[in-house]
């Protein structure tokens, strides 16, 4: 039988990497006036580069799916800011802005292939 990996590829894990960049980049704006507040993103080159090491979880049992790290906390970095501010404040809102909308777009992308790839297995098992 074939695992979620097989049939999903990355894009399962893609698509929980987007779900958690959303809320991060959605806190950061949250606290765009918030002084001393440091803005966090998650740094995706660090997430492909993790191989299954840092980010995933155990896998104790063969039938186990493999999971991983849905909180990528250890690729988690604060932004570097563009220009200083008086409060030190690190967030960019036209930045975020920009980012949660390319986050955004990414993500409706992921789904829609994972959707689709549902949708040619379920045809196929239907013998259609």
């Amino acid at each position: 039988m074939a695992s979620d990996n097989d049939v999903l590829g990355i894009h399962a894990q893609a698509l929980a990497f987007r779900a958690r960049r959303a809320e991060m980049l959605a806190t950061n704006l949250a606290n765009a006036d918030t002084p001393g507040y440091q803005a966090r993103d998650i740094d995706f080159a660090a997430v492909l580069a993790d191989e299954g090491g840092k980010g995933a979880l155990a896998v104790t049992n063969a039938r186990h799916l493999g999971g991983a790290d849905a909180s990528f906390e250890y690729a988690t970095r604060y932004r570097e800011p563009q220009q200083a501010s008086l409060d030190q404040n690190t967030v960019d809102v036209q930045a975020e802005r920009a980012a949660f909308v390319d986050n955004s777009m990414r993500y409706q992308a992921t789904l829609t292939f994972m959707n689709s790839r549902i949708r040619g297995l379920m045809t196929a098992l239907r013998g259609e």
